[in-house]
């Protein structure tokens, strides 16, 4: 099968509102979406980061820079503000070029994400 765009799904939640703790989680939820599915970094075309209105302290592409990402087209913006959504979650969709079919991929939910209601959930 030829190579064909494919997205990639991955949320994490912050207990606190720092930028330590951001970089801490967008980081370990970046490493787990790599590492669970063999992506690497020539297989990345861009990423688009979403963050809930109740964090402030960094931007989750800033956090994402020192995994040597910084090189990558990488956009924030900001999560829908649902009544009973997840606080302080920050969502990932990773657009890749790669071989694999859709079902193949494996999407990360990470802390109080876990819980997360995602039919694309994994």
């Amino acid at each position: 099968m030829p190579p064909a765009v494919r997205a990639l799904r991955g949320a994490t939640t912050l207990d606190v509102d720092t930028t330590e703790h951001m970089a801490e989680r967008v980081q370990a939820l970046l490493r787990e979406m790599l590492e669970r599915n063999a992506v690497h970094h020539d297989d990345i075309i861009s990423i688009i980061f979403t963050a809930t209105d109740d964090l402030h302290a960094m931007f989750p592409a800033t956090a994402a820079r020192p995994l040597g990402l910084g090189d990558l087209p990488l956009l924030c913006a900001r999560e829908l503000n649902i009544e009973g959504a997840t606080p302080r979650c920050v969502r990932i969709l990773m657009h890749l070029s790669t071989e694999r079919v859709p079902h193949d991929l494996r999407h990360v939910y990470l802390e109080n994400a876990r819980g997360l209601n995602d039919e694309l959930r994994t």
